[in-house]
């Protein structure tokens, strides 16, 4: 029996010092590269914070000195509803916000590759460009090719 209780000190003394590698890499990665970011839900939540932040601090020069604070409530007003409106939102669906960062990332792959695809063959100039007369079909051209003349009476 002595000999298994070695092996169990050793299988959480494993554990325990495989958590503080794992913890000591973060603390060292986010001392590099920051803190990481969050959801997207959370994203989502910073930036209408910050947008909310400049439009409450945002001075109109076109509204004078007279219209000025009271427009500046007016625009603080319409701040809180619009945050108000979306909490909720983002309280009860954060997994949305996931899948549409996860589509918008796809969406950006697809048409970055499109355009790299497309880059490619208009900078590749493997072959020569065709002469004027092999770029269209001579059918297509009136008045170029051999025709019939057609009779109206």
């Amino acid at each position: 029996m002595p000999a298994e209780a070695p092996s169990e000190v050793h299988d959480d003394a494993w554990a325990t010092a495989a958590a503080e590698d794992l913890e000591a890499e973060r603390a060292r990665r986010r001392a590099r590269h920051g803190t990481p970011p969050g959801s997207a839900a959370e994203e989502f939540r910073k930036l209408v914070d910050a947008v909310a932040d400049k439009l409450s601090d945002l001075q109109s020069p076109l509204l004078g000195a007279v219209a000025g604070p009271a427009a500046q409530q007016v625009v603080r007003q319409v701040v809180q509803q619009a945050k108000a409106a979306v909490e909720p939102v983002i309280e009860r669906n954060p997994d949305v916000f996931d899948h549409l960062a996860a589509a918008g990332s796809e969406l950006l792959a697809a048409y970055r590759s499109a355009v790299q695809d497309q880059e490619r063959r208009w900078t590749a100039r493997d072959t020569p460009p065709r002469a004027p007369e092999e770029r269209r079909d001579p059918g297509d051209d009136p008045g170029t090719g051999p025709g019939e003349p057609i009779d109206l009476d």
